[in-house]
């Protein structure tokens, strides 16, 4: 029976753990980025392979089978053998000699051997759900890292783009108050947004440092150098369906699952703890063999007893309070966390939606102000339109890309959000 419900488990071991094994292969990154994967999933699966938990999981694997094995034992420890020897050859030496050999073999209690298992068995089952779980912890910091950076990046392009045609415009009414067309004021505020857009630069390129360091942080410095963060239209992670009745997803969702693991695991702790009365009887055998004096043949006699301890209240009430604790623990927070997930799940899909209506808002806002901003250069360096004008359309135009931009990243950190809600590793 043991060796059937082994083949279970190791099969389940390949189901579950078919990334560790990919995983941890070497990383063999083409600037920066697996073939035919998205730099995002890159991101994640070398951040992954540098964690603790992907590094010793199949040594807990081998733990957990190694403890069904011993539940599932028809011992509850090893029998351990006593060999004693008895002789008056130290005092009067007639000649006595006794020489004993015993075996102590110790026994489970009344249902502690089936309880034991079960607790075995659902312990496995739990460091499958908690490995995925911890997937998820380093998935949800790689996302966070990964859109803050773009975010940063794009700042930052939009702050230099900003920065460079505030030069343009500057040096372009410099030659004009030269030439007696504009005045020193008009100078004055040329230069203003001029170093406005400076300071703008600066912001937004310690920014960008400063969301360097976090994904550094993940990845390491050897593949950070390596990694390239692609053009964010590639990397928008696929956008998940949603079933309308979100009562259906429950158990699937992986916190959710694992919670149910963790309360599997108190409820047979519980049942071992009760079974657990006092400590392990044990069966003893004894042969002697042994004489009185020389001369006398020796005699052979066989023995068997049975140790049975007495139980203590005091310490089962300790072992089954301490249990039932933890079962009741187990019991509030699975009902709290399966409410909370699923409003969670709720939100981010209702996130998602108004993301896709403000993306297509500010692209259109985008558009029209770039389009707006060539018709007021084109006036101005005409003369038909004055500087405060032209400055107002120029920080109008940079807004609304701005927007645009950001609204993009927006829209990519609420799927990630609603993926990493519903459990989903980054594709």
């Amino acid at each position: 029976m043991l060796r059937e419900y082994s083949g279970v488990v190791r099969r389940c071991v390949i189901q579950f753990t078919g990334l560790v094994f990919i995983l941890g292969s070497p990383i063999a990154l083409a600037n920066g980025e697996r073939k035919g994967e998205s730099a995002l999933k890159s991101f994640y699966e070398s951040s992954w392979e540098r964690q603790p938990d992907s590094k010793s999981y199949q040594y807990r694997v081998e733990a957990a089978l190694a403890r069904q094995k011993i539940a599932s034992s028809l011992l509850v420890s090893p029998a351990s053998v006593e060999v004693s020897q008895k002789t008056d050859r130290a005092n009067s030496n007639q000649g006595a000699s006794e020489t004993i050999l015993g075996l102590n073999i110790p026994l489970w209690l009344w249902n502690e051997r089936s309880s034991s298992i079960n607790l075995a068995d659902a312990e496995y089952k739990k460091l499958l759900s908690q490995y995925y779980l911890s997937q998820l912890r380093i998935a949800a910091e790689v996302r966070d890292a990964y859109w803050n950076y773009q975010k940063s990046k794009i700042e930052s392009d939009l702050a230099l783009r900003r920065h460079e045609n505030a030069k343009s415009l500057a040096l372009d009414v410099e030659k004009r108050f030269k030439a007696g067309d504009l005045s020193r004021a008009d100078l004055h505020q040329a230069n203003g947004a001029l170093a406005s857009s400076e300071a703008f630069l600066v912001e937004a390129q310690a920014n960008v440092i400063n969301a360097e360091q976090r994904v550094r942080s993940l990845l390491g410095s050897e593949y950070f150098r390596k990694i390239q963060f692609g053009d964010i239209d590639k990397n928008i992670e696929p956008l998940p369906k949603v079933p309308e009745k979100l009562s259906g997803l429950d158990s699937s969702l992986p916190i959710v699952a694992a919670l149910i693991d963790q309360l599997e695991v108190s409820k047979k702790a519980v049942d071992l703890a009760k079974s657990q009365t006092r400590p392990s009887p044990q069966l003893q055998i004894w042969t002697t063999k042994g004489r009185e004096v020389y001369g006398v043949p020796y005699q052979q006699s066989v023995a068997i007893g049975l140790v049975i301890p007495f139980g203590s209240d005091a310490r089962n009430t300790n072992r089954l309070a301490s249990a039932t604790a933890e079962m009741v623990d187990s019991e509030i927070r699975l009902s709290y966390e399966r409410e909370s997930v699923l409003n969670n799940v709720e939100s981010n899909a209702a996130l998602v939606k108004s993301a896709q209506m403000k993306l297509a808002a500010a692209d259109k806002r985008s558009n029209l102000a770039n389009e707006t901003r060539q018709f007021f250069d084109k006036s101005f360096r005409l003369g038909e339109t004055d500087l405060p004008t032209r400055l107002r359309i120029e920080l109008e135009a940079v807004d609304a890309s701005r927007q645009a931009a950001i609204a993009k990243i927006n829209y990519a950190v609420s799927v990630s959000n609603l993926r990493q809600a519903l459990g989903l590793l980054p594709e």
